[in-house]
């Protein structure tokens, strides 16, 4: 039933060429993303600055976010912040093979999140205005599937070439530009098939302007429930710990994404049908059951199963956020909303991964995943409370 629902709708031209930019930019940003700490370490960078890179740039990333939705909504411009970000992220790709010093590639690597920043908010709020209500969910399943496809070429594509040009991490972010110029070809044709969305009366006072209610609520479980939600190492360097040999760790990694990417249409889908809340509310109770599972996991096949219920709560779960958050606001709105959702998810993952290592190392694993799995317990709790 759900197959034959899925195959009468027909996504936007614009929902796909959005689809198709992400698969591409996220194609070309995973050749580039598994091999700097590599590159780093060559150009005689300390673990400590790797660490703090990385804090500088998903940071700046988070900002942004709030920022640029909020910038869409006053001043109009969503296609033109959309464009700007994935220009500038591209810009990034081969300059990286330019670099001789570490702080040069911190510079790059800043510019690049700064194009996350911009573009991430703006883009959503195209995605919900150009699809219809009764398939947003759809839409925003099959963006995030097309992402993850991407995420899952990207490190093959590298691979592929290091076999070729052993440790020749210049190349690879030379070719790593091919696929980001790509997707500025598709974003220019399929941002011409869709209109601005509303923005927001020039009477409004400039400042953020956040719903109340429902909104400030969900953006709380939210929180609550990324509190929980630690980095995805945790689980690479559970999974050895379980058993799993280190050369199949990759195949692990490229095979989570591959399930992300073949869920994530039917899993946004589905939300249509069952309805936002219910499907979000699932979705976090197998991230709880896994986080469970992983605590006490003993054996590779346990690992090899739970990251496939891994894949089905991220299926379940991002594209129905978005969709979600889309319908608890106004149109003239949804920039800013959407800036608010990301930066609320991208501030408490930091939090959340410092929290889960400091429990695994006083308590153990175990403790540290059970604390993960009842803050999602507790965010299911406080979103099923909302209805009532």
């Amino acid at each position: 039933m759900l197959r034959r629902a899925f195959l009468r709708i027909r996504l936007p031209r614009a929902v796909v060429a959005l689809g198709m930019v992400s698969l591409l930019n996220d194609a070309s940003s995973e050749m580039i993303y598994p091999l700097l700490p590599l590159f780093l370490a060559q150009l005689g960078a300390s673990v400590a600055f790797i660490g703090l890179l990385e804090g500088i740039a998903e940071t700046t990333a988070s900002l942004l976010k709030l920022g640029s939705g909020w910038l869409a909504d006053r001043r109009g411009g969503h296609k033109g912040l959309t464009a700007l970000g994935y220009g500038l992220a591209a810009f990034t790709r081969p300059l990286l093979a330019l670099t001789t010093a570490p702080w040069q590639v911190l510079c790059l690597r800043f510019a690049d999140r700064v194009g996350k920043g911009l573009r991430t908010a703006p883009r959503d709020a195209l995605i919900a205005h150009a699809a219809e209500p009764t398939s947003r969910g759809l839409a925003f399943g099959f963006h995030r599937g097309m992402d993850h496809l991407g995420a899952m070429v990207g490190p093959l594509l590298a691979a592929g070439i290091l076999l070729l040009a052993p440790g020749d991490y210049r190349l690879v972010f030379w070719l790593a530009a091919v696929p980001a110029l790509l997707s500025l070809l598709v974003l220019a044709y399929g941002l011409r098939s869709v209109s601005e969305p509303p923005r927001m009366p020039a009477s409004e006072p400039l400042r953020l302007h956040l719903p109340q209610g429902s909104f400030r609520w969900l953006l709380l479980c939210v929180l609550v429930f990324t509190l929980g939600n630690s980095s995805d190492a945790f689980l690479l360097l559970r999974a050895e710990q379980a058993g799993v040999n280190p050369a199949f760790v990759p195949l692990l990694w490229a095979g989570l994404h591959l399930l992300k990417s073949l869920l994530a249409v039917p899993g946004g889908a589905l939300s249509d049908r069952w309805g936002r809340r219910q499907v979000l509310m699932l979705g976090w109770l197998i991230y709880a059951l896994v986080y469970i599972g992983f605590g006490f996991a003993r054996a590779a096949w346990q690992i090899a199963a739970l990251f496939g219920l891994y894949a089905l709560y991220f299926a379940l779960t991002e594209g129905t956020e978005r969709a979600l958050v889309a319908e608890l606001v106004p149109p003239e709105q949804r920039g800013q909303a959407f800036g608010a959702f990301h930066f609320v998810v991208g501030m408490g993952m930091l939090p959340a991964s410092l929290l889960f290592g400091a429990v695994w190392q006083i308590w153990g694993a175990a403790a540290a995943f059970l604390m993960g799995a009842s803050l999602a317990l507790m965010a299911t709790l406080m979103l099923c409370a909302s209805r009532t």
